[in-house]
This record gives structure tokens, sequence and C-alpha cells, in this order.
């Protein structure tokens, strides 16, 4: 995979010469909590308190170096926090939700390295979903961003400057597999287009599913679309998503039994999201969202998800939100019911909660 793009950032980073750094660094992170209410499930129904429904919650870490010619240094660690216990996220890893280091400039663009989102699940949290991939009516439930398609570990990311609206991104992410360089490697490609009210991605990525012991295998590949037009009194939200082969739809819930039945992930599908968000007020927004997921496999394991929400600014960092939704499943489908930080138990779910950022 080349990264000739990044050249233009190491010339200018040789050509700041001696000029003096200024840094910053910021602690920053989310606190959100809420009682979640899941029915449906093989367990039977189930009333918690839950950490990160509508935002994951976290602590993170950031900061910049200014090192001259328009060029400054930057890096990201940043860890999940389950409020509801205290503890971390992930016990295996410090900073589990992203670490990464890097360079950016203003006329060449960035380059980040490190464990990092791919551009697939970003263009669908930050375009595609009215959820904002949190609450019960999150796009995750259905579309095929888990495990390695959310994150990628060994990831190298370039992203260009925006003109006229338009930019791109760049993901490889090493599968360092000893004697094949190319087993278990993830390439991710964006195109961006923001400009007025119209928002748009198109995002495609290729997934390696070898490994030491395991080759020939075959890959797992998405194509998503996704975009938001603002009218103002109503802002529009569409998502589609093809997914082919292996890996290429993991099951955001690892539970194998969801509902005491086998299920597995679909090899062939598609995916589509159309939803809308509507002011109320200065200071409230209602969400609403339809997903469908058509699996063009023999099994036919479709499913359909329904989802409304509001949530309610108490002020420009702390806000209440409720949320419920639901999954049809289909031919003996398995999807549940999540939230931004969890999978979920069942096929119905109903959140209420307050999040503060800082």
């Amino acid at each position: 995979m080349k990264l000739s793009p990044a050249i233009p950032i190491v010339m200018l980073l040789a050509a700041s010469g001696a000029a003096k750094a200024q840094s910053n660094i910021t602690i920053y992170g989310i606190a959100d909590a809420g009682i979640v209410n899941e029915r449906g499930g093989a367990a039977g129904n189930v009333t918690k308190v839950s950490s990160g429904v509508a935002s994951a919650s976290r602590l993170g870490f950031k900061g910049s170096e200014e090192l001259g010619a328009g060029v400054s240094a930057l890096f990201v660690l940043e860890a999940g926090i389950s409020i509801d216990t205290g503890a971390l996220a992930s016990s295996g890893q410090a900073f589990n939700r992203q670490s990464f280091v890097g360079l950016a400039s203003k006329d060449a663009g960035s380059l980040t390295v490190g464990r990092q989102y791919t551009l697939t699940y970003n263009a669908l949290g930050q375009v595609g979903d009215p959820f904002g991939s949190g609450l019960s009516g999150s796009a995750k439930n259905l579309f095929p961003v888990a495990g390695a398609n959310l994150r990628a570990n060994n990831s190298i990311i370039y992203t260009t400057p925006v003109k006229n609206g338009f930019s791109a991104g760049l993901l490889y992410s090493l599968g360092e597999t000893a004697g094949d360089s190319d087993a278990g490697s993830q390439y991710n490609v964006s195109i961006n287009y923001a400009k007025g009210p119209v928002n748009a991605r198109l995002a495609h990525n290729h997934r390696n599913n070898d490994s030491a012991t395991l080759t020939g295998t075959d890959s797992g590949r998405n194509t998503l679309f996704v975009a938001n037009v603002d009218f103002k009194v109503v802002k529009v939200f569409f998502a589609y998503s093809t997914d082919k082969g292996l890996n290429s739809a993991p099951l955001n819930n690892a539970t194998p039994l969801p509902y005491g039945k086998v299920f597995r992930p679909s090899l062939r599908g598609d995916d589509t999201l159309v939803g809308v968000t509507i002011p109320v007020g200065p200071a409230g927004t209602i969400m609403t969202s339809y997903i469908r997921k058509n699996d063009k496999t023999a099994p036919n394991q479709d499913a359909a998800q329904y989802a409304v929400g509001y949530v309610h600014a108490l002020s420009k960092r702390t806000s209440a939100y409720t949320s419920y939704g639901m999954i049809d499943n289909r031919n003996g489908a398995g999807y549940t019911v999540g939230n931004n930080a969890e999978t979920g138990s069942g096929d119905r779910a109903f959140n209420i909660g307050l999040r503060h950022t800082f």
C-alpha cells in the first residue's frame, strides 16, 4: 500500500527548521449513564444501570505541538470507562478506544499511526445515523461495523485537506503476520463531501481474512454510502451498505445464542437506513430511523429495526435522553437491540439517561 500522499508532510516538516514550538495538552471525556430495560432475550427481561448508552463514557488525552511551516505533531490516547462500576471498559487495553500519533498540515493533510476508527465507521456514525451510533436506535445494531470494521489496530490513515467541500481518506492496517505481509491486513478508502446543508461520504472497506495457519480465505468487502441534508425544520438521513464475503458482516453481539438458537453472520447482503432528526424548540431534538437488513444467502435471515428517541440539551455540555428501539428478526435471525457501549440481549430496549461532556 503506497502512502505517497504523506510526502508533502515530510517535506514541510523538513522545511520547518528550528522554528519555536508551541504545544498544548487537553484532558477530555464523556460521562454517560442511563437506565436500560431490555426485553425478549433468551435469559428473560432485564433492567439495569448502564454506562455509555448515548455516547460511550471515556477519558482521553490529546495534544499538539507546532513544528513550524504550518505543520503540527499530534497525539490521542483514549480509554473507555464504565461509569456504573468505575472500571475500565476493557481490562486488556489501557487505551482501548483510540491511541495514535501523527502529523497534520493545513496544506498537505494529516498522517496518523496507531489504533484508530475505520473510515467506514466514522462515515456511518458521523453522517448516516441520526442516533449517532448511540441509544437503542444505534445503526450498529444491524450495520456491519463490529470488531475490526469499527477500529483498526496497527493502522495508518492519511486524510487530504478539504477543497471546495471535498476531502478523502485512506486507511491501511497491517496484519503483522510473520511470513505474509498481506495476511490479516485491511484497507479502507473514503471520499467525503460537506458543504452547506449537504454532507455525504462514500467508503469501501476490504478485509483480508488470512492468518498464519489459514490462507486462501475469502475476503470481506463492504461499500457504504451515507448522506444527510439539513432542511432546518428537519434533517434527513440515508445510509446504504453492500456486504460480501467472510467477516463482511460481523455480529455486534458476540453471544452465539442470543435467543437460544444458532445464528451466524451473513456472507452476502445489504443494509438500508432512512431517518430524520427534528429540532424541538431551542434545546430538544427528536430522532427516528428505520433500518432493513437484507440477507441474500439461502437462510434469508432478514431483520428490520424501528427506533425513536429524544435528546434535550440542559446546557452546552449536558443533555438528557430517552429512546425506544425494536428489531423484527426473521427466519431465525438473532440481531439484538443494543446502544453505543452495549450489544443488548433482546429484540426490544428502552433507554433513559444523562450525558455530560468535558
